[in-house]
């Protein structure tokens, strides 16, 4: 993935780090923010299409005066932000994060065949059934 390096931004008053718990659709999601509390968050529409925030991701979100169980994300933090982030005590140690995206962790060593085409007569099943024979 060839992210473009970009200025680490620290959270200001009025802002919370938090991880996504779920997305609810219709560009609102459900968020843990680090300061113990659960709230219901809006995508802004600056970063709504052009960045895609899933289950796990590290969100920077603006607190509501007025509305304290509601927030809005400003912005989503790439994990290599995230390993910084911990490294500067931002966030808590034993956090979990989603590394998402990278295909060096998938197996190596799955095999593609043609559609229709078996390898073998064993790794025919009985429950595999022949259109010719029908």
């Amino acid at each position: 993935m060839s992210e473009n390096k970009r200025e680490l931004i620290f959270k200001e008053d009025g802002q919370e780090y938090a991880q996504v718990l779920r997305m609810l659709g219709n560009g609102r999601l459900e968020a843990h923010c680090f300061d113990g509390r659960k709230r219901l968050c809006t995508i802004r529409g600056q970063i709504r299409k052009r960045v895609w925030i899933n289950q796990e991701d590290i969100v920077l979100v603006g607190l509501r005066e007025y509305q304290d169980e509601k927030a809005d994300v400003i912005m989503k933090y790439y994990p290599d932000e995230v390993r910084a982030l911990k490294q500067y005590g931002e966030l808590p140690e034993q956090l979990r994060v989603n590394e998402g995206g990278d295909f060096e962790d998938y197996d190596e060593n799955i095999q593609f065949t043609k559609e229709g085409a078996q390898s073998s007569e064993e790794d025919k099943s009985e429950s595999d059934v022949d259109l010719d024979e029908i």
